[in-house]
């Protein structure tokens, strides 16, 4: 019997559908890895499609992910059955703890040969697919496409945004059977995501009206759910009316530019033992309301982190109820429309003077001398020293508002918390949710291809980037200007310091690496490279690769200065 079934020479198939309807939903880019599926779809069925070809399915998954992110509409990948299915699951994952509008789509066997676990590279991939999306299906005729494409990106688009999944036989995928090409409804997606609006929700919005106008020192505490409201601006003026400092998730840095005197920063409980400085005090001791605009505890902000000094009133205000009441139970809790609920406190508050912002000049003046540190160390460079770096670079070449900065996971991730330039929403990139090793590169994929006329520089450790170093190839054969730079110690720094928090000593079979030449692995995938040792050769490299206008790679070797003190905000 065949294994291909596909429609009659010119007529459509299901995948011309499937394509036709994706594009209508403004999804413009498909990243993956095709597999025996290809006999039943190439790519080219429809005009405004690009399937972007990567190494790795979880390189497609994340790719996609950021470019929704920044785009603010779905985008898609691909993967096919089997294996290539549960190599995307952990970038379905990452877009799923970390927010994104995903559209994931994979091969199944032939609809009559489903038969899981006892069929070749056959498994249940909707079982695989759904404690991990917010909707996922497999099409049992091929007339449905479309409908199944529009309830994925509605159910995609609905707060808290996630990823949904649509599994493909690829003879229904191949046929034309029902198949109609624009007779469809007009396709609907959402110009922002869709949210939970309780009844109340204004009844609740004047009840924190009247704690920020009796609070001495309030303060806003930002998540992403306020970027994808499009409550930017509305939140840079109320805080610059009423003189309130912004704190930010990671993900969230941006809401204010980076040198705004009102950008308190974003939090990291690894803040306080990597400057060797009460940060988390300093920040959060003389708060009196804080006010969690778009909170998601994914996003890992927890409550534990702003409960420093004084007793504190909170406020939630979030498009979604409270999952976790147990943890944070709020004063007053919002569901609503972040951006409904700003401009509803912005206009009741018009009478209200600028509050006298508590100070942390000491937090400034010590994350400053951090930075400028001129030491050259003989073992490598500080990680701090890379991203002063870094953000010197970004600031130079930029432009105001412009420029982003990536960052993979590992110990030096939390720097860059802390430390990045971030000039625009999402200028910073991280997976705050999922903390998905190997992010980086396909991050950085995604932001270039987002916004391919601003510099994007991407901060990876030896760990999590050669874990997916194989699409370097990829953005060599994109030729994406992203600069890359390699932070080396051969070592799993991150897991170093949990063993040495854990046993005040460290394992090395659990973490250290034999010796990769970064350089020699760049050029082999057509990267340009170099190596830097110090503070004058990678400003150096960094900026002639911010010139170049095609790949470029750095390869630093670097330190840690571990210490066990500092980090009890992690135990908490």
């Amino acid at each position: 019997m065949s294994r291909v079934s596909t429609g009659p020479k010119n007529e459509p198939t299901a995948a011309h559908a499937l394509l036709t309807r994706l594009h209508e939903h403004g999804v413009d880019k498909v990243f993956g890895v095709v597999g025996r599926e290809a006999a039943s779809i190439l790519f080219d069925e429809v005009e405004g499609i690009e399937f972007v070809l990567t190494r790795h399915e979880f390189t497609a998954g994340v790719a996609a992910d950021v470019l929704a992110r920044i785009s603010g509409r779905p985008q898609a990948c691909w993967a096919t059955l089997g294996p290539g299915m549960t190599n995307l699951s952990t970038g379905i994952a990452t877009s799923m703890l970390d927010r994104s509008p995903v559209i994931a789509l994979a091969a199944q066997s032939e609809s009559h040969d489903i038969f899981p676990n006892d069929t070749h590279q056959c498994l249940d991939l909707v079982a695989i697919a759904k404690p991990m999306t917010k909707y996922a299906v497999e099409l049992e005729r091929p007339s449905e496409i479309t409908d199944l494409v529009d309830s994925a990106v509605s159910a995609a688009m609905t707060e808290p945004v996630g990823p949904s999944f649509i599994s493909l036989p690829v003879d229904l995928l191949g046929s034309s059977e029902g198949i109609t090409l624009g007779d469809n409804p007009p396709a609907h997606t959402p110009a922002k995501p869709t949210g939970m609006v309780a009844a109340d929700w204004k009844s609740a919005a004047d009840e924190a009206i009247e704690l920020l106008r009796g609070a001495k020192h309030p303060v806003l505490a930002v998540g992403a759910a306020a970027i994808r409201s499009g409550a930017v601006d509305a939140i840079r003026a109320l805080a610059e009316r009423l003189n309130i400092p912004v704190i930010t998730t990671y993900i969230a840095k941006g809401i204010l530019p980076h040198e705004h005197e009102l950008n308190y920063g974003a939090v990291t409980g690894y803040m306080d033992g990597i400057l060797g400085f009460p940060a988390l005090e300093t920040l959060f001791a003389p708060v009196d309301v804080v006010l969690t605009v778009g909170y998601d505890y994914a996003e890992d902000l927890r409550p534990s982190m702003w409960a420093r000094g004084q007793e504190k009133k909170t406020v939630r205000i979030s498009p979604t109820p409270n999952p976790i009441p147990r943890v944070y139970r709020p004063t007053i809790d919002v569901v609503t429309d972040v951006l409904d609920f700003v401009e509803y406190v912005d206009a009741a508050t018009a009478d209200l003077a600028a509050k006298d912002r508590h100070d942390i000049a000491p937090l400034r003046a010590r994350i400053a001398e951090f930075l400028a540190d001129p030491s050259e160390y003989e073992d490598g460079m500080r990680v701090h020293q890379v991203m002063d770096s870094m953000n010197e670079v970004m600031a130079e070449t930029a432009g105001p508002g412009r420029g982003t900065i990536v960052s993979d996971i590992g110990f030096f991730r939390h720097y860059g918390v802390l430390f990045a330039r971030a000039d625009q929403p999402f200028g910073f990139l991280t997976s705050a949710g999922c903390s998905s090793f190997g992010y980086g590169i396909p991050a950085a994929i995604g932001a270039q291809m987002a916004r391919p006329g601003e510099p994007t520089f991407l901060i990876a450790g030896d760990g999590g980037f050669h874990s997916n170093s194989a699409d370097l190839e990829t953005i060599a054969r994109l030729n994406l200007p992203i600069v890359t730079v390699v932070v080396n110690n051969d070592t799993n720094g991150l897991i170093e310091l949990y063993q040495n928090l854990g046993h005040r000593r460290s394992h090395n079979p659990a973490v250290k690496f034999g010796s990769v030449d970064f350089v020699a692995l760049a050029e082999a995938n057509g990267v340009e490279a170099t190596r830097a040792t110090s503070r004058e050769e990678l400003l150096g490299a960094l900026r002639k690769g911010a010139e170049l206008g095609r790949p470029f790679l750095i390869e630093v070797p670097v330190n840690y200065d571990f210490t066990t003190g500092g980090f009890g905000a992690l135990s908490i």
